[in-house]
């Protein structure tokens, strides 16, 4: 495999930048030029004394923008550890620098333009989560890995990176077009990875997770739901649980999305937005081209729905259930489990039930396992594809259930584990091991709902508590907030990032400016001044009790029937996304 470079000097001049590796041996510099964008190979020697330098950790790619082209760079990066001898980095920190040396060719209108998509990178740069490695392909699981062709194996990273989970796929597609700079650029991840070294009766070991979100159909929580056209499912990630034991490695593969089909689930102010399935579609072409996808990269499909089989979400559970039905396949399998029916007061040792329900599959699936010399002793042939509303919260919790029965076989036939020892009974371990799957739930939360996950009490400790009830209730409100009030600009800026919506430099109007209905103003300064003429009433008291309580009705039912207003239009207050089209997000 073509391995990439691995740190840079960037070297600027006011006509070029200088991408320079810092690796022993190596000669060749990418130049870019600032004027005409071109990227070409060149020497050290071609790199002018009086050029400005820093130290870079990598290159993300390169955007446009309002003002011009602008290079994308990593500025600070962790070690999160090694896997099978690579190293496997987390980025920290980014700079976006502007190919051009002035903004003042651009009208006010266009800078604050250029400002506010600017920030747009940052916010995605700076949504914790985005992992590389530059001689390692982490876009695949072990298994894909161990399936490959030669021909494969000597691809670059970026070439043969696995295009759902390559993150800065839209920044690096003037690299890609290039062959020859391929070694200057390398896929970056968006998830979570965490790599610990354990030890179980004296036997050193160890073990990771992976979680891959998928680029295509990304978003934020409630503006995208469900699938598109070509049946990508939001909020899909793929996790993989590796260990590896004296040269011996096994790898179990889990995957998460939205329920594959067409819905939405618009913001309105309201706590929980009612779920809405599209009558004008036909849901079973692009569910079977989901589902068609999946088994070719995973064999059979064991679907866990999670989701509440009353009130609001029971038409999403009756019309999966049906779709699965309809479609007819042998590969594919449905079960549906009221996660927060069975669990109601307190009694999550009733997550058993579903363990136990899905245990004869699970064992049936397997897991991948390849032995000190390299032969595969084991393939894993299904995968578990789990989901609730948002796919966060519940589905992690299920998820880490899952892995730790997959990761007991795995230890035992290791050697690691003796007959009969249970996973749960090393206090040292499972403590690790919890806290790893909440920091994972943690991870998927932040970068689709906006907050930390609910229930992660109960996978770090394995109960649930009064402090983690009010926790969520904590995150809840944050959810909430979020959800409605700046949402639109995250689902903006993700769009923007992915190269959904391309910013064209000769637009004299972008849709961020889309002027406010008169409501979004009118109606909370009436709400507002209403209710506090009300309380000053109740402070203030008339000269009779009569003539009080009249000035409290009347401005009491005032800031009532505004309220009524603002929730009836509750659309129109949210922070709703002004780039993409509002037939995309439905």
């Amino acid at each position: 495999m073509a391995s990439t470079y691995e740190s840079f000097n960037l070297r600027t001049t006011p006509e070029k930048f200088y991408i320079e590796p810092r690796d022993d041996g190596s000669e060749e510099v990418l130049a870019v030029d600032r004027v005409s964008t071109e990227m070409t190979l060149t020497g050290r020697r071609d790199i002018p004394a009086s050029a400005e330098t820093r130290a870079v950790c990598g290159l993300m790619g390169t955007i446009r923008l309002v003002a011009g082209m602008y290079l994308v760079v990593i500025t600070k990066k962790k070690k999160v550890g090694d896997l099978l001898g690579h190293a496997v980095w987390k980025a920290l920190d980014f700079d976006i620098i502007s190919y051009k040396k002035t903004i003042l060719h651009l009208t006010d209108n266009q800078m604050q333009d250029n400002k506010t998509f600017l920030s747009m990178i940052n916010n995605v740069l700076h949504t914790d989560g985005f992992y590389f490695a530059t001689d390692y392909d982490l876009t695949h699981s072990l298994q894909r890995l161990a399936n490959t062709s030669p021909e494969f194996q000597e691809m670059s990273l970026l070439e043969r990176a696995d295009q759902r989970f390559v993150w800065n796929g839209h920044l690096l597609r003037e690299f890609i077009a290039q062959p020859e700079l391929h070694k200057f650029v390398y896929p970056v991840l968006h998830g979570f990875i965490t790599m610990k070294s354990s030890c179980i009766n004296g036997k050193v070991f160890e073990w990771s997770i992976i979680s891959r979100r998928s680029c295509f159909r990304a978003g934020v929580r409630y503006y995208i739901r469900g699938i598109d056209s070509e049946g990508h499912a939001a909020n899909y990630v793929e996790t993989e649980q590796i260990v590896q034991y004296n040269g011996a490695k096994a790898s179990f593969v889990q995957t998460r999305g939205s329920i594959p089909f067409y819905w939405s689930q618009r913001p309105n102010l309201k706590y929980k937005p009612k779920p809405q399935i599209s009558k004008t579609v036909n849901h079973l072409d692009g569910f079977q081209r989901h589902f068609d996808s999946q088994i070719i990269l995973y064999g059979k499909q064991v679907i866990l729905n999670l989701i509440n089989q009353k009130g609001s979400e029971k038409p999403l559970e009756l019309a999966f259930n049906k779709m699965v039905t309809s479609l007819g396949n042998g590969m594919i399998r449905y079960i549906a489990f009221d996660f927060h029916k069975e669990c109601s007061r307190m009694r999550w040792h009733r997550l058993q039930i579903l363990v136990d329900m899905v245990s004869e599959m699970q064992d049936e699936f397997g897991y991948f396992l390849v032995d000190v010399d390299g032969k595969v002793l084991l393939n894993q042939e299904g995968t578990f594809r789990s989901n609730c509303m948002d796919c966060l919260d519940r589905t992690n919790v299920i998820q880490s259930l899952l892995a730790r029965r997959s990761l007991q076989s795995q230890l035992r036939r290791m050697g690691i584990l003796h007959v009969g020892q249970q996973i749960e009974e090393q206090a040292e371990f499972e403590k690790m091991y919890k806290n790893a799957w909440a920091d994972n739930a943690d991870a998927c939360a932040k970068q689709y709902a906006g907050t930390g996950a609910l229930k992660t009490d109960f996978t770090r400790t394995g109960k649930r508590t009064q402090w983690g009830l009010l926790m969520d209730g904590w995150n809840s409100m944050i959810r909430y907030y979020k959800n409605n009030f700046s949402d639109g600009f995250r689902q903006d800026s993700i769009d923007v990032f992915l190269g959904n919506y391309a910013v064209d430099e000769a637009d004299w109007t972008t849709p961020l400016r889309d002027p406010k209905d008169w409501k979004f103003l009118t109606l909370p300064i009436i709400m507002v001044v209403a209710f506090s003429m009300c309380i000053i009433c109740l402070l203030m008291a008339g000269e009779t009790w009569t003539e009080t309580l009249a000035y409290v009705l009347f401005w009491g039912t005032a800031s009532v029937v505004t309220g009524g207003l603002i929730l009836f239009n509750g659309r129109d207050f949210v922070d709703a996304p002004k780039l993409v089209q509002k037939e995309k997000l439905d």
